[in-house]
């Protein structure tokens, strides 16, 4: 194994030089630089991190934590924030949790054990135990896409704006009942989306009818099938039914259409829908639905910075709050609402048993 005395030797520099190249320290000239690169690339030289995390106390390992690694959300936001570390010299580990506070604080606890340099986290609830774990062993914390306390370094964007924003939109085509359907009621995401659409609403003179509120999955493997559920609960649950339908992200926006397609709705000739959240260009044509887009990359690019920031001392003070801009992109999901006849809920409907928040069972629906 190569010694960074031998890629000294080979450049013509000294060890520091070397040292320096190797962590992007200090000043070194171009030519330089390109020099130790090549008698590094030569000797097959690899640092002993080791002895380097040994002297410095620091590992350069990040680790980002989760809720749903496999939504293209957080696939973005993980690729911002491993773009950001990587050109300031640090490492990324990945966690799912599945927006289980078990698994949340089981890989914390890893995470203390491999004595990485700072957390990057999205809570399964609320993170407060989290932070207090973290502050116990000196690593720092930053929360994405949800709110935290002002005691820790925040980076989202606004989910109650946003979803103002849609809600809006909608009263302004003319709806006057509208659905919303979001996930979990602890998370802080789920809450300020309800409470967008219902500014909205009430900035009309409308209320928000609180039979039209469904509480059910975040993650990946229960948005669908509780985005097609409460579809179908809310349409059954009242004898007036919404004309547009508020999805607090884009999987549970997939699953209100396939329950909508099921019942013989169009939409947006019967219904209209809106989504927190847009999809990856490549996943689709043509997209249809009109969405509150987020920047998810920069949602993770800005958070690794945050947190390189804080270890290297270069942001100090109590907790930041960063809250970044959404765009609404106006799509063929949305149209001014048409007058229905009275029965409106096809009745195969009658008798569903249904369920909210996250499975409790309900009574039977009602149907017109």
């Amino acid at each position: 194994m190569s010694r960074i005395s031998e890629v000294a030797d080979r450049a013509g520099v000294s060890a520091m030089t070397v040292s320096r190249v190797l962590n992007n320290t200090g000043y070194v000239s171009a030519a330089t630089r390109a020099r130790v690169e090549l008698a590094i690339a030569e000797l097959g030289y690899v640092p002993n991190a080791l002895a380097r995390q040994l002297r410095s106390k620091r590992t350069k390992m990040l680790a980002l934590v989760v809720s749903d690694i496999s939504n293209p959300f957080f696939t973005t936001i993980a690729r911002g924030v491993e773009d950001a570390a990587s050109a300031r010299g640090f490492a990324v580990m990945f966690c799912n949790t599945d927006e289980s506070e078990e698994e949340e604080s089981r890989y914390l606890r890893l995470l203390v054990e491999r004595q990485v340099d700072g957390v990057l986290l999205v809570p399964a609830q609320n993170a407060a135990a989290s932070l207090r774990l973290l502050r116990a062993h000196d690593i720092p914390m930053v929360v994405l896409d949800r709110r935290a306390s002002r005691h820790v370094d925040n980076v989202r964007c606004d989910s109650e704006a946003g979803a103002h924003a849609l809600a809006r939109h909608l009263v302004e085509l003319g709806h006057r009942r509208i659905a919303v359907l979001t996930g979990r009621r602890r998370i802080s995401t789920s809450a300020d989306r309800v409470a967008g659409v219902r500014r909205a609403l009430e900035e009309a003179g409308l209320s928000l009818d609180e039979s039209l509120v469904r509480y059910g999955g975040f993650t990946f493997g229960s948005m669908l099938p509780d985005g097609r559920l409460m579809a179908q609960e809310v349409l059954a649950a009242t004898d007036d039914p919404p004309t547009a339908i508020f999805a607090a992200n884009n999987f549970i926006a997939f699953g209100a259409v396939r329950a909508l397609r099921e019942l013989g709705l169009k939409v947006p000739d019967d219904i209209s829908v809106v989504a927190f959240d847009d999809i990856p260009a490549e996943w689709v044509d043509e997209p249809f639905l009109t969405v509150a887009a987020q920047p998810a990359y920069d949602i993770g690019r800005r958070a690794a910075d945050v947190m390189i920031d804080r270890l290297l001392g270069e942001r100090t003070g109590g907790g930041e709050s960063v809250v970044l801009p959404f765009e609404v992109i106006v799509r063929r999901s949305t149209a001014a609402p048409r007058a229905r006849p009275t029965s409106r809920v096809p009745g195969h409907l009658a008798g569903l048993a249904t369920r909210s928040d996250g499975g409790q069972p309900l009574q039977a629906a009602r149907v017109p």
